[in-house]
């Protein structure tokens, strides 16, 4: 059976011209910086193959997975080279393509293990200014770069950093000093004689509010597909406002339930039909992505009206109280929909139901067809 011939029952599409456009806006306000979009969590959620191939048309110093399994999926499918961000464990580093890919490389352990394939690699030194998760501490930078020297065939490529709460709409106090303890250890690594080509700290929302001396490159990951990680209460909000969601999930009306006043809906019985009513029944749930939250509260559309959720969403199936509408089985309905005004959009969703918008999207199931559209 040719897996482009069959009919799924759901779809998620990808906007071309909006994956671009987000890539152009931050190119944009950043004239002098590269941008590094990061494809890591299946393109959060959105579909790694899919985006690796719409970014071919963009200009990207870098796209940026977490693992190298992530690498290896669209290593023959992008033009650009790979970033690296997760940890690898030594023993792997004589399977990895280093011609196409470039490693963050964190601890003394993994440089040796580089440097023993005597062939060039490229790396980036990650480097710990507040997040305490993964990078070097400014205690342990001269031994690494000591180590680093005796590696002549590895090159210091980049250098980078995370912020830990770019995101607070209320205080910047510690992102600005992680970008001063930043600048520091970059100016620690260039008296050291080294001059890495890509210089990183900022994320999507980072972007707006950091001043570094040195950075010259933005990962830019959540905006990528249109999602604002600022609030709305946040001063820089209105920078990153005119990204445009990427993503649609549509589905398909499977079957229509007739139920009568008094009847009830799927598991545990939370909701009863007030009167006489159809439901549609669509093939998706919790495991393909619908959030439990929106039991009986969200909304799907069809035809630019929206229909209540009703009943407990389950793990592959959700129910669509569909009024008088003449909705019918085949008829397709969209679950998430790119306009952000939408009562049904990422955005709206997420507020509404008090669900986190990076975990909404990249909990969309890898098994749901992606489509460029």
């Amino acid at each position: 059976m040719s897996t482009n011939e069959y009919q799924t029952l759901n779809r998620i599409e990808i906007s071309r011209s909006n994956i671009l456009s987000n890539v152009a806006l931050i190119q944009k306000q950043h004239p002098k910086f590269k941008v590094i979009p990061v494809l890591k969590s299946n393109a959060y959620g959105h579909g790694l193959k899919q985006v690796a191939e719409i970014l071919n048309e963009a200009d990207c110093a870098f796209v940026a997975v977490d693992g190298y399994f992530e690498a290896a999926q669209i290593r023959n499918l992008t033009k650009h080279p790979i970033l690296v961000l997760g940890y690898i464990r030594p023993e792997n580093v004589k399977l990895l393509d280093t011609k196409k890919c470039s490693f963050v490389v964190q601890d003394i352990r993994g440089l040796q293990a580089f440097g023993e394939l005597g062939k060039p690699v490229r790396i980036h030194l990650e480097l710990n200014t507040g997040m305490n998760r993964l990078g070097l501490s400014e205690g342990e930078l001269l031994d690494y770069l000591e180590e680093l020297r005796r590696h002549r065939q590895i090159t210091l490529e980049g250098i980078m950093s995370h912020l830990a709460d770019a995101d607070n709409g209320q205080n910047d106090s510690w992102t600005h000093d992680q970008v001063k303890q930043f600048d520091r250890m970059v100016k620690a690594i260039k008296k050291a004689g080294f001059s890495p080509r890509y210089i990183h700290i900022a994320q999507t929302a980072g972007s707006t509010k950091v001043k570094s001396v040195y950075a010259n490159s933005i990962r830019l990951g959540i905006g990528l597909y249109g999602i604002n990680p600022l609030n709305e209460s946040d001063a820089h909000f209105r920078d990153l406002q005119k990204l445009q969601p990427v993503l649609e999930l549509k589905s398909t009306v499977i079957k229509i339930v007739d139920l009568k006043k008094g009847d009830k809906v799927s598991y545990n019985g939370i909701f009863t039909a007030p009167q006489n009513m159809r439901v549609g029944i669509l093939p998706l749930g919790y495991y393909e992505g619908v959030p439990r939250e929106l039991s009986n509260k969200g909304v799907v559309a069809y035809e630019n009206k929206a229909f209540p959720i009703v009943g407990r969403v389950c793990m592959n199936h959700t129910m669509v109280n569909l009024k008088d509408v003449d909705i019918r089985v085949g008829d397709e309905v969209t679950i998430i929909s790119s306009d952000p005004t939408s009562g049904n959009s990422v955005q709206a969703i997420c507020q509404s139901h008090d669900i986190f918008n990076y975990l909404f999207v990249t909990k969309l199931s890898s098994s749901i067809k992606r489509v460029i559209v």
